[in-house]
């Protein structure tokens, strides 16, 4: 037990100071000492093991801040200092992306560099069970054509998908833009690429790169829910993305605001995606029957248009963007009930209007009561959900990845993390 519990400890502190390099690549050892809390012999036993093992590189020192002063002091001493960086061919890792009627690709190198990536369109709805799995090998196959690597290369295929994965992360369990249940995706892929394969949800992503591009926002616990044709969310809770038991969960879209109300994708009448959806606005906004789902393609640019008009007054165009944001605040309000306030981004074509759902969103999650600050909830708000679904994505790629190197030579001294 005390062997296994010293590996524990050691692979831990390895994954530490990948993370660390992750976020600001290179750094001196003095640097990663800094930002890990780590031990200079800890630091001088991972570096020195993944230098040998060819996860690490050596890079030029840089010449400003702590990594020069401690360049200078060692350079007197006759030993220059040098920084260490991710070796970008230690590794690959890919993304694919399967949204309403589009798939989209990326390989990116072991430092996080994205070398290739590609979309396509196609009808989702159209394809059969064989067909979307076929998508995506075809599309990842091109990419790394185009990259130019190896399969055997590929480590890590992170899968993001509008709709619900299970919680094993190997299939799509439901997804309004596709019709088929259950579709199992790793296996074909892991057989294909002989790569480990993730199965997750959209807007998990989008939280996972929120909390890379903007820790001082978005860190322990917050919720980033996408505002597009449909409603998602990604939660993370004291630190760790939320799961459910069985499945992703965390459909914020699909939660009840109107027992029986207006139609929702997914079949069932009220949910909040039913008004707050781009296609729930844009039929709220031009007369549509609630109970009948829209024909029309809804795209960022024919919302944009209708965001113009609630904003020059068109009052039914502006009462959608209202009952959208009455319908989100309701959601909250109950969210917040059960785990507490927390900051909350909104990410997507729907962000476009955030002005004009904000003031109801507010409204309803109603005024500081039984200990709840409701009134004061950090919202914020972004259209950039592609790049940022993808970008989380790639986060947890190479976080997956980092946590299949092996290999550490025994050291003089291992300790947690913070330790003393």
């Amino acid at each position: 037990m005390a062997i296994s519990r010293s590996d524990d400890v050691r692979l831990s502190n390895q994954r530490i100071v990948l993370a660390a390099l992750r976020s600001r690549n290179p750094m001196s050892r003095t640097e990663l000492r800094t930002a890990t809390g780590l031990s200079a012999a800890t630091v001088t036993a991972i570096t020195g093991d993944l230098l040998e093992n060819g996860y690490l590189v050596e890079a030029e020192q840089k010449s400003n801040g702590d990594a020069a002063n401690e360049t200078n002091a060692v350079s007197r001493r006759g030993r220059p200092q040098v920084s260490l960086a991710l070796n970008p061919k230690a590794a690959n890792v890919a993304v694919l992306i399967l949204t309403h009627n589009r798939v989209s690709a990326a390989v990116a190198d072991y430092s996080g560099k994205v070398l290739v990536e590609m979309s396509n369109s196609v009808d989702t709805q159209m394809l059969d069970r064989s067909e979307i799995v076929r998508y995506l090998v075809q599309i990842l196959e091109t990419a790394l054509d185009r990259s130019r690597i190896a399969k055997p290369a590929l480590r890590q295929i992170t899968v993001a998908i509008q709709g619900v994965s299970d919680a094993k992360g190997t299939k799509i369990q439901w997804s309004p833009i596709i019709a088929h249940r259950d579709l199992e995706i790793a296996d074909e892929l892991e057989q294909r690429f002989q790569a480990s394969v993730k199965v997750t949800n959209d807007a998990t992503m989008i939280a996972a790169a929120l909390r890379e591009l903007e820790p001082e926002r978005f860190d322990q616990s917050f919720a980033a829910i996408l505002l597009a044709h449909g409603i998602g969310m990604g939660l993370y809770w004291k630190g760790q993305p939320f799961s459910g038991i069985w499945s992703s969960a965390a459909e914020f879209g699909h939660m009840c605001y109107i027992p029986n109300g207006a139609l929702c994708r997914c079949g069932r009448h009220g949910c909040i995606e039913a008004y707050a959806g781009d296609y729930g606005i844009w039929r709220a906004a031009t007369g549509g029957d609630p109970k009948v789902m829209p024909t029309r393609s809804v795209d960022m640019s024919v919302m944009a248009e209708l965001a113009a008009r609630a904003k020059q007054g068109d009052e039914r165009a502006n009462k959608a963007y209202q009952d959208a944001g009455a319908a989100l605040g309701h959601g909250l309000r109950n969210l917040f009930a059960l785990l507490d306030p927390f900051p909350v981004a909104f990410v997507g074509s729907g962000a476009i209007a955030f002005d004009l759902m904000e003031p109801m969103i507010r409204r309803s999650l109603g005024l500081r009561n039984i200990g709840l600050s409701h009134s004061d909830t950090e919202l914020y708000s972004r259209t950039d959900d592609v790049s940022l679904t993808q970008k989380g994505a790639l986060v947890t790629a190479l976080a997956d990845c980092d946590k299949t190197v092996q290999g550490f030579r025994e050291p003089a001294i291992f300790e947690h993390a913070n330790a003393g």
